[in-house]
């Protein structure tokens, strides 16, 4: 007799948990992107570092208000979950952070995320990483989450270390970027391991 293995996360419940407005320590927040925002993310596409690490694309403003939309359709969808990382009370983005390529039955997701430069130098994605962290692994109930970087990001690779994801080995050749093929490290963080140490000014859920 075989028996089935259970689904770690029940279809549903992360549809159910929303889209929450999460404070950091930084005194950023993350919020989802809205079509007003169109703007600064086709504008973020001409980064140099953003375009080089995350290879967005370069989108036009109506593509922009497009990929807005289709996020909010991934996110009912259960398949990925985008946050704008951005000033308080309403303010622009200045980044991205977010879950992608949701497995539910797996209990499994990766991270993606970039910051433009007016939002580097605070330890907003640290923060950023830590909080949708615990929001996947306490409210939602994902086991494992991961992150991957090229082996020459050494900004991405500290992200991921103070966010207390160990690293776990290096893929050969596994993304082409526009200057050939890189090597990626693998980060991952699982139910259990001790979260890191909380900047002052705890995070917390605003709505």
């Amino acid at each position: 007799m075989i028996i089935p293995i259970p689904d770690v996360v029940s279809p549903g419940r992360l549809a159910a948990a929303g889209h929450p407005v999460l404070a950091l320590p930084c005194g950023l927040e993350l919020r989802p992107w809205t079509r007003d925002d169109a703007p600064v993310l086709a504008d973020a596409c001409h980064d140099p570092d953003v375009q080089h690490w995350n290879r967005p694309g370069h989108l036009t403003l109506d593509a922009a208000r497009d990929r807005i939309a289709r996020w909010e359709e991934r996110r009912q969808a259960e398949q990925a979950v985008i946050w704008a990382v951005a000033e308080p009370h309403g303010g622009p983005p200045v980044g991205l952070i977010g879950l992608a390529d949701v497995d539910l039955r797996g209990g499994s997701a990766e991270f993606l995320y970039w910051l433009l430069p007016v939002g580097r130098g605070r330890g907003a994605m640290v923060d950023a990483v830590v909080r949708v962290s615990s929001w996947a692994l306490e409210d939602v109930g994902l086991h494992r989450l991961r992150i991957t970087h090229s082996v020459a990001n050494a900004a991405s690779c500290a992200v991921a270390t103070r966010a207390g994801f160990a690293p776990e080995g290096t893929l050969r050749s596994a993304l082409l970027h526009a200057d050939g093929w890189h090597d990626e490290h693998l980060h991952a963080r699982i139910q259990g391991d001790p979260p890191p140490a909380e900047r002052s000014g705890a995070s917390r859920q605003v709505n």
